[in-house]
């Protein structure tokens, strides 16, 4: 494929529009001035503000949804291939694209810095994103949650510089083509894919593989999990935990944000940013949407919060940092994410909630999945509650809510916690 089929086309469907990735490269289109339409299986607050800017949005998949005038399919890689849309989209003869490779497409003609790693890459884009607009260098920016500010996922720069979050799901990072490559961490996720860690690790090798040799790979070189990595890369090696966090003052809480903000401050050296208007980007960096962020007060007092965290490594972090902010009782209201990965790392959940006083285990989100009736949030409830602290299970959020409620006080913090629809318990 010569020719760049997002630049040559006209009109673009996106099957999975809402999608926090894909949802980015629809308004990439809009951006430039493309038709753009794209099915989800239902509204959300990112479909809504893709109308409001122009695109046509279907709920629910159905084969004419791909209309007359669309000469390019964008699909997330979620949808199986007997997906209706799809299908159509190949009989009618279009050329369809996954996410994964529809990003490709756009790095190839960008200066591209990837922030790749199994935890902490959203934050990690976003404060990169922040120190590049700071200094003038007018990014594009994609990331996997939505900005504070802006509320958008997307920003639209006119810089030949592209900051991307960088996703290992079946290996779809290596489509991309970074001059500068960050690897925040590597650990056990996405096992409903890769085999076990080393076909984690190898994955990331391949990954640093790609940079060339006047490029730059950020990370940790004493982390014995990128050993591949290190090995498979001929570019420049910083190493992000040599950076000095003296003049950090955080607004984002926590351990794990301040090795985010020296991954960030390395890269803005390797582009010869200030330290000054870096550090100065860094400290005023707010967050991003889902990642331990305020959202409000319950019917006592409470203070909710909310967080996508749904690996025990993230859940640990995030459980320090809510101990640390909370002066009363500590409540935590998780939504397990994927059968898999409960299965896999069932062990590793149990463990992850001792800074919790008391547990609240919702139904699985499924997402891509179908039932396993060997894993539940039942079966996680009644392990970590065994161990302490306590834990039940209870599946409809409008219950969760009315005992919260109730029973949580003014100097308690309640915590909801998952990568699906959990913060909506505080909607109920």
């Amino acid at each position: 494929m010569n020719a760049n089929p997002i630049t040559q086309a006209r009109q673009i469907h996106f099957i999975g529009i809402g999608g926090i990735g894909i949802s980015a490269l629809a308004r990439l289109a809009l951006e430039t001035g493309k038709i753009v339409t794209g099915s989800d299986q239902s509204t959300s607050l990112i479909t809504n503000e893709l109308e409001r800017l122009g695109a046509k949005i279907f709920i629910g998949h159905r084969a004419e949804q791909v209309g007359p005038g669309t000469d390019l399919v964008v699909y997330t890689i979620a949808v199986p291939d007997y997906n209706p849309e799809l299908e159509r989209a190949r009989e009618l003869g279009l050329t369809t694209i996954s996410y994964p490779q529809a990003l490709g497409l756009v790095s190839a003609d960008k200066y591209t810095i990837a922030v790749s790693g199994t935890h902490g890459k959203t934050t990690t884009t976003a404060m990169i994103a922040k120190i590049l607009i700071a200094a003038g260098l007018d990014p594009t920016v994609i990331v996997g949650s939505l900005f504070k500010d802006s509320k958008s996922n997307f920003i639209q720069g006119k810089s030949d510089y592209l900051v991307v979050e960088a996703c290992e799901y079946r290996r779809s990072f290596l489509n991309l083509s970074p001059k500068i490559l960050v690897i925040t961490n590597i650990d056990n996720d996405h096992l409903d894919y890769f085999k076990d860690l080393n076909d984690i690790e190898s994955a990331f090798a391949e990954l640093a593989g790609k940079l060339p040799a006047d490029g730059a790979l950020i990370c940790d070189q004493k982390n014995e999990r990128l050993s591949l990595a290190l090995a498979a890369s001929r570019a420049r090696v910083i190493d992000y935990s040599l950076v000095s966090s003296a003049q950090f003052n955080l607004l984002v809480p926590g351990e794990h944000n301040v090795w985010n903000a020296q991954a960030a401050l390395a890269v803005a050296g390797v582009l010869k940013i200030s330290p000054a208007i870096a550090l100065g980007a860094l400290n005023k960096f707010s967050g991003t949407w889902r990642r331990f962020e305020y959202r409000g007060k319950s019917a006592r007092g409470a203070a909710i919060y909310d967080d996508y965290g749904h690996h025990p490594t993230e859940i640990k972090a995030t459980l320090k940092v809510a101990r640390e902010r909370c002066r009363g009782k500590l409540w935590v209201i998780f939504q397990p994410h994927l059968y898999s990965r409960t299965k896999l790392l069932f062990n590793d959940f149990v463990g992850s909630f001792r800074d919790a006083d008391e547990v609240i285990i919702t139904d699985i989100y499924a997402a891509r999945e179908p039932i396993d009736p060997t894993v539940s949030a039942e079966i996680l409830a009644r392990a970590i509650n065994r161990q302490g602290p306590p834990a039940r299970h209870l599946s409809d959020f409008k219950l969760i809510q009315e005992e919260l409620n109730r029973l949580a006080g003014p100097e308690d913090l309640i915590l909801t916690l998952g990568a699906g629809d959990v913060f909506l318990v505080e909607k109920e």
